[in-house]
């Protein structure tokens, strides 16, 4: 079938599926295409074996944006995690930092969300959406640009669309940018980030937990089930495949040393996967009818939890010049539209990515002298009230952004 769209949205995942819901005010049509084919959501009881190995840690300004969209309200309310304190605190001195939601008088800081929880409000809310058609599962075979200034794309189901913006939300290893030839700056890490959840002794207290080791970040992430942790373990890459390997009770005991024993025994753990972490970033985020957003534009070192935040603001700015465009009867891929989104997200992006690239290099060195720097600097920060409402205010994400 030969059909006609003004926007395709190449990618149904949590960034792509969130930008069609905030487009459902506009009078664009809108095609959604998403390769993997839909999950089934077990909301039974929190327990190691019934949560994703995937989770996010979404901060207040996320919050507003899936609450504007009527996502949040669609999730079961009982496997949120909101969390009121985070604490981190330096493995190889005495440094440490705890940020409180109870400073900056606000009732939590963020919420950890397994990620099978948010993709299906977005996308249970996308298959009732009058003005999208979702492909699921449909995959993109192939892409080409027509005289009249569209695109043509072909689907492995035979289906052929036409549309006047292409939006890329294929991930890190977006096919849309590449064939499109966008340049990046990117640089391997050479870490791993393993995840995997944990049953721990002590109550996590909602509190997400955060050690900087010799080699890398070790966090314990907060899940519904106050027993349950989600962990995020930045390592070499030697070191994960090593961890991988191990039976679960050499892995909880290595994990238990690791962390500290802050929370007690680990007493058991489940399925652990670890991926390689890359830094990328397109040098500029629109071209020719083509735009990119979430991690086709930028991913971002995974220690301060931040790459889906900046892909959900994306979605909203994107979104909220759309809407402008159609009100005015504007094409949604004329030139100064795009160019708009690109002059609002891209600052916000290099700069949350160059704070966190500036913490690892922080906690990278080795020398005696700069650790002895870095450790007197976090506890006087942690003395500051002031500078610490800001970091805290940061990391929720910017209450100017939402409107």
């Amino acid at each position: 079938m030969n059909q006609t769209f003004d926007v395709v949205i190449v990618g149904g995942g949590l960034v792509g599926s969130a930008l069609g819901r905030a487009l459902q005010s506009t009078q664009f049509s809108i095609a959604v295409i998403e390769a993997m084919p839909p999950q089934a959501l077990d909301l039974g009881d929190v327990s190691i074996d019934n949560t994703d190995l995937r989770v996010s840690a979404l901060n207040r300004a996320s919050e507003t944006f899936l609450r504007g969209i009527q996502a949040w309200q669609s999730m079961a309310q009982n496997r949120l995690s909101p969390y009121q304190t985070m604490r981190v605190w330096d493995g190889q001195g005495t440094g440490h930092i705890q940020f409180s939601a109870e400073e900056v008088a606000e009732p939590h800081l963020g919420h950890i969300v397994e990620n099978r929880l948010l993709q299906h409000a977005l996308m249970d809310g996308l298959l009732t959406q009058q003005n999208v058609r979702v492909f699921n599962p449909a995959r993109l075979e192939s892409m080409e640009q027509a005289n009249e200034g569209e695109y043509l794309l072909q689907l492995d189901n035979g289906d052929l669309i036409k549309s006047r913006l292409v939006v890329a939300a294929d991930g890190a290893r977006s096919w849309i940018r590449q064939w499109a030839e966008f340049e990046m700056r990117e640089w391997d890490y050479h870490h791993y980030g393993l995840v995997c959840s944990v049953e721990i002794e002590r109550e996590h207290e909602q509190c997400a937990w955060q050690r900087f080791t010799e080699d890398g970040v070790l966090a314990f992430l907060p899940l519904a089930n106050s027993h349950l942790c989600s962990i995020v373990w930045s390592c070499p890459e030697e070191k994960a495949k090593a961890l991988c390997e191990m039976n679960e009770a050499d892995f909880n005991r290595e994990l238990e040393q690791s962390f500290e024993g802050k929370l007690g025994k680990v007493m058991a753990s489940g399925e652990k996967v670890a991926i390689p972490l890359r830094q990328r970033h397109a040098k500029n985020y629109v071209q020719n009818g083509i735009v990119l957003v979430g991690d086709a534009a930028h991913t971002i070192h995974p220690l301060a939890g931040q790459g889906v935040n900046l892909g959900f603001m994306d979605a909203y700015v994107l979104a909220d010049e759309l809407k402008q465009a159609s009100q005015k009867g504007l094409s949604p891929a004329h030139p100064q539209v795009l160019a708009r989104y690109e002059r609002r997200r891209m600052p916000e992006n290099l700069s949350m990515m160059a704070t966190m690239e500036g913490f690892k290099q922080l906690f990278a060195v080795k020398a005696p002298t700069l650790r002895w720097l870095r450790n007197w600097g976090m506890n006087r920060v942690n003395q500051m009230g002031f500078v610490k409402n800001h970091l805290v205010q940061a990391a929720m994400g910017s209450k100017r952004v939402i409107r």
